[in-house]
């Protein structure tokens, strides 16, 4: 079936450029340079060597034996947590601050969850010498204090979102209008595929690295490139786009998004959007998004500070929609126990945005001789407070 970006920027019935007058020149300016610039040998040839000599890509396809013992399947962990930063993330933010640079920016902006992508943008900043300013909500900052801070030592300004939830959708609130503000000189690195057309596409190709490199490393390892399934978590979505990109075309291979149920999805305290939500429109796109009956945005809640967004990206809700991909959810309790479960049986200690993928994995059936890629989009040294405080370890 077909998953592609079509030239308004929809996936089907998602997608699109919902912006504000003051914010066209800005998106225009990225929509008509972006597919040019990515395609420029010298673009690609400074994107790849990064990624190769800072980022430390390839990451491992790791063969999981104890994991695979526990659910009946051959399991492999594509490692994200093992690039430079500790997750995915610097994928995007190396080639999108290439991009700034080719377009003339002088300054970044940026919007962040859990940190991770706040911290992956203030090291591409630091890289290249450019002055940077990261929105996160004033919870996440209280409750991812190591990566604020990691943010400040690299020489970001971290500037708290007090407004609703204080959580990544109202830092993304307050990047928009600093945007508005800074038309001509500052770029926003969005770190999601979530944002007005082209960025969820540009996101998703720069993170679909990861998908290339898996299907490489298991033809060496199983001589076939096509698991039979592939597990990511989704919030906004950017490391499930990235592992699901180069196998949309191929049906045989199942494609499962993981979101966050928090205390469950009729709890009213939930982030599970392809349960709770309807389309509407969010951060520039049409999605599907949770919302009253009325429209107005409702306040998500995960024990996650990387998965408590409303909505997703339009690319997922046309997964979910067309039932390309299979959307399952999982609570906090069930998150925090997969994460001490891998700990346990690999000793690798999750992110707990990952461990909701890896919660999946028990509700999940599976045969013996079949592959599953599961995404470990994240290393869990930023989660060890939320790990110390939940306790039951």
């Amino acid at each position: 079936m077909k998953v592609k970006v079509d030239e308004r920027g929809y996936y089907g019935n998602f997608g699109g450029a919902y912006i504000p007058e003051m914010l066209y020149p800005n998106v225009e300016e990225l929509r008509d340079n972006y597919e040019r610039i990515m395609q420029a040998e010298d673009f690609q040839e400074e994107f790849q060597s990064l990624l190769k000599d800072f980022v430390g890509r390839p990451t491992p396809l790791y063969f999981a034996k104890r994991l695979s013992q526990k659910y009946g399947a051959k399991v492999y962990l594509k490692r994200e947590d093992l690039c430079h930063t500790g997750a995915h993330k610097v994928n995007n933010t190396i080639g999108q601050i290439l991009m700034a640079q080719r377009l003339g920016k002088k300054k970044i902006i940026a919007e962040t969850g859990a940190g991770q992508h706040g911290v992956a943008t203030a090291t591409v900043c630091a890289l290249m010498g450019v002055e940077c300013i990261v929105y996160m909500g004033a919870v996440d900052m209280e409750r991812q204090k190591p990566n604020v801070e990691r943010m400040r030592i690299l020489g970001a300004e971290v500037r708290a979102a007090e407004s609703g939830s204080k959580t990544l959708k109202d830092a993304t609130n307050e990047a928009m209008r600093h945007w508005i503000n800074n038309p001509t000189d500052t770029h926003y690195i969005i770190g999601s595929v979530v944002g007005p057309h082209p960025y969820p596409e540009m996101v998703a190709r720069f993170q679909s690295v990861i998908s290339e490199e898996i299907r490489k490393q298991l033809l060496s390892h199983e001589g076939t490139e096509k698991p039979d399934y592939v597990v990511a978590c989704v919030g906004g979505g950017s490391n499930a786009a990235g592992a699901f990109y180069h196998y949309y075309d191929d049906e045989d291979v199942q494609l499962v998004a993981v979101e966050a149920a928090g205390l469950g999805n009729d709890s009213g305290e939930s982030a599970a959007t392809t349960v709770l939500g309807k389309p509407g429109v969010l951060h520039g796109s049409k999605t599907l998004l949770m919302q009253t009956a009325d429209g107005q945005v409702v306040e998500p809640y995960s024990i996650s500070a990387g998965l408590d967004y409303p909505g997703i990206g339009p690319v997922h809700a046309h997964l979910f929609e067309t039932g390309r991909a299979q959307f399952y959810s999982a609570t906090d309790e069930e998150a925090m126990q997969a994460g001490i479960e891998l700990s346990r049986l690999e000793g690798i200690i999750p992110a707990i945005e990952t461990a909701h993928a890896l919660a999946a994995l028990n509700q999940m059936t599976f045969k013996a001789e079949d592959v599953v890629v599961l995404n470990l989009s994240g290393r869990g040294d930023k989660d060890l407070e939320t790990y110390i405080k939940w306790g039951k370890y």
